[in-house]
């Protein structure tokens, strides 16, 4: 077999988003088109049931909205360091195992990569949160030794990892001009992670640059977390969340913090978590609550929902305007509002944890604020509103440069050594 030229693949393996970026020889990295010519994709795997073909990304959410019959699957990062990513599931009546599930994904990922490059790549740097798992060494530990595996899995020979946010900062110093001390700040879908490192195209050349990175921190919380507080506080009510029985007491709310995460509502579609919610019926006052939950569990409308959460999120930040949340899925003109105030409260105490670690991290390099020079964003969570606003605070007088949110970290980590 002729060997590909030499050159290295970043793959940013998200829990929401992926991306990935080619360094050769010589030049550039460049970030590669993974659906048309979009650079970013969601990381999402739809296997469908009626013609038992795999589907990847926007494809793969499109025909589960579509109401193809088939089997969606998300936030597969989340997996890692689970004790559930070696259960089985059920998927096309067979058992497939959640760490198959992801090495599905990646092969479509070096697959696309193939197509773009004409020649399969081996050298691959993936990127990995500063924790996998909190305060637990050991499961962190076997959640990168899971995702080495899979990577391995599917061609990969040379494998490597780096911290996202080490990767943010490699891009980042590709622009600048002089010296900086900064703290690079990447949240993604299910992670916050923080570095302080010293940047400057002096360093560039340097293979070793540990003695650049001042320190690092990280909490498991990102936008995932977000949009299950969003749920519980908008559109869970609706279906019974807080909702008091005939005895006063609520009713019991283990099924709407499942519906509210996405890499658990699956799990509410077997039978024995659809009669357990039949069961809930008589803790009900308002029957009409416990038939749309009903309908929900027994239609699969549960990622329908967690999609238009996020969607809304997404929309009501950008535009800093209020707006709802379609749930016409349900009942026809179903909306759920969300009101600008409604994120910034829902958000508060996450956001609130989101910068306490970021400046743990500051407080760990023995610098003060004033001793940054710009704080860099990346990753897609970065974008909210909530989130910059209480950055800001935290941070006064220093200024946020915002990077490529999707790809930056595939782009550091094809510059990654």
């Amino acid at each position: 077999m002729t060997p590909s030229p030499a050159g290295t693949l970043g793959i940013d393996f998200g829990t929401s988003n992926s991306a990935m970026a080619w360094l050769g020889a010589q030049g550039a990295a460049r970030l590669m088109p993974l659906e048309g010519q979009a650079q970013a994709m969601p990381t999402a795997v739809f296997y469908n049931a009626e013609d038992n073909r795999t589907h990847f990304g926007r494809d793969a959410l499109q025909h589960y909205l579509d109401g193809t019959d088939g089997r969606l699957m998300r936030s597969l990062k989340s997996l890692l360091g689970s004790p559930l990513l070696m259960e089985t599931t059920q998927i096309n009546h067979q058992q497939v195992s959640f760490q198959d599930v992801i090495a599905t994904f990646l092969s479509s990922l070096r697959e696309r990569a193939t197509q773009t490059l004409g020649f399969a790549p081996t050298r691959v740097v993936m990127g990995r949160p500063v924790h996998f798992v909190d305060d637990d060494t050991a499961r962190d530990a076997q959640a990168e030794a899971s995702l080495r595996q899979a990577v391995q899995s599917v061609g990969f020979t040379e494998v490597s990892f780096q911290l996202e946010p080490i990767a943010a900062a490699l891009d980042y110093e590709q622009r600048l001009t002089r010296e900086s001390t900064v703290l690079v700040v990447d949240l993604g879908g299910g992670t916050s992670d923080f570095t302080v490192v010293r940047l400057g195209p002096k360093r560039m050349a340097q293979a070793e640059r540990s003695h650049d990175v001042l320190a690092t921190s990280g909490v498991h919380i990102g936008g995932t977390d977000c949009d299950r507080q969003l749920s519980l506080a908008q559109v869970m009510p609706l279906l019974g969340y807080k909702h008091r029985g005939p005895d006063g007491r609520e009713v019991p709310s283990r099924v709407f913090f499942d519906l509210a995460t996405w890499h658990l509502i699956h799990w509410q579609y077997q039978p024995k978590a659809i009669s357990h919610a039949q069961t809930l019926r008589s803790n009900y006052s308002d029957p009409a609550l416990h038939a749309r939950l009903m309908q929900v569990l027994s239609k699969r409308h549960g990622h329908h929902m967690a999609h238009e959460v996020e969607q809304a999120k997404i929309r009501c930040s950008a535009g800093d305007a209020d707006t709802c949340i379609d749930l016409s899925v349900l009942v026809r003109s179903l909306q759920a509002p969300l009101g600008v105030a409604d994120m910034q409260a829902h958000l508060q105490d996450l956001m609130a944890r989101t910068v306490a670690c970021a400046r743990e991290c500051v407080q760990a390099a023995n610098l003060s604020k004033a001793s940054l020079d710009a704080i860099y964003l990346t990753g897609g969570s970065s974008a909210l509103r909530p989130f910059q606003h209480a950055l800001q605070a935290a941070f006064a007088g220093v200024p946020l440069v915002e990077g490529d949110l999707f790809g930056g970290v595939a782009l550091g980590l094809a510059y990654s050594r």
